[in-house]
């Protein structure tokens, strides 16, 4: 018999508001086994099965149809998946985990406000070193393709899976491209964000894989989790 297999975060807050947002609609999620084990169980509806996984894993396995469902990041799928619209449908935004992805500058660049001056600084630091500007970041596609369309040209982007507000103050980066949800980490680290729009807008969403097997049952299944969520 088909059952849905729904990916959640595996940990943290995210993993507990997911909780929290099913629990306030009637269906009751929880770990269970050892706190390393990631397995877990649903209660409220029947034929649904809990995987507990990265925010960042969870893209990726809704891409491979071994996920049905997913709660994760707007920022992830955007980021993770070449053809988000083609590969996945929105169900419900969740109205938690809420994040910019942002462009950040030194403070100490006090003419450097919008694009075009980040524009104008690039070509000339280009000039003086001999190299591109670099923008720190794990948003590849996503801040490659904003600039492009954008029309700034002169940079390079370098990849960065840690702290990357620190890439500055190490001299690995002249620029950041980062999630933030305050603000206070930045400034912190004495960054400014550029006066635009985000990059793009994230927050926690319930996704449905297109790629997934959703059979008559699975269907089924998935019609009567909709209507205990309203979704």
């Amino acid at each position: 018999m088909s059952r849905v297999k729904i990916g959640v975060p595996s940990k943290g807050r995210l993993m507990e508001q997911s909780f929290d947002w099913f629990a306030a609609r009637g269906i009751t999620m929880r770990r269970t086994g050892a706190e390393r084990e990631y397995s877990g169980a649903v209660d409220g509806v029947e034929g649904v099965d809990l995987v507990l996984l990265s925010a960042s894993e969870i893209p990726r396995e809704m891409a491979a149809g071994r996920l049905h469902l997913g709660v994760t990041g707007t920022d992830l799928v955007q980021e993770k998946l070449a053809d988000p619209a083609a590969q996945v449908e929105v169900l419900a935004e969740m109205g938690f985990g809420q994040a910019d992805l942002i462009l950040a500058v030194p403070e100490a660049w006090v003419d450097v406000e919008t694009l075009d001056d980040l524009d104008a600084v690039a070509a000339a630091f280009r000039a003086d070193h001999g190299f591109r500007l670099r923008i720190a970041t794990k948003y590849h596609r996503l801040v490659r393709d904003f600039l492009r369309k954008q029309g700034v040209a002169d940079y390079q982007l370098v990849d960065s899976q840690g702290a990357t507000e620190g890439t500055i103050r190490n001299l690995t980066a002249e620029a950041v491209a980062d999630i933030t949800s305050t603000g206070e980490t930045l400034r912190a680290n004495h960054l400014k964000i550029l006066d635009i729009e985000p990059i793009l807008r994230s927050q926690a969403t319930l996704f449905r894989a297109l790629a997934a097997d959703w059979d008559a049952e699975a269907l089924r299944i998935l019609s009567r989790l909709r209507a205990g969520l309203g979704v």
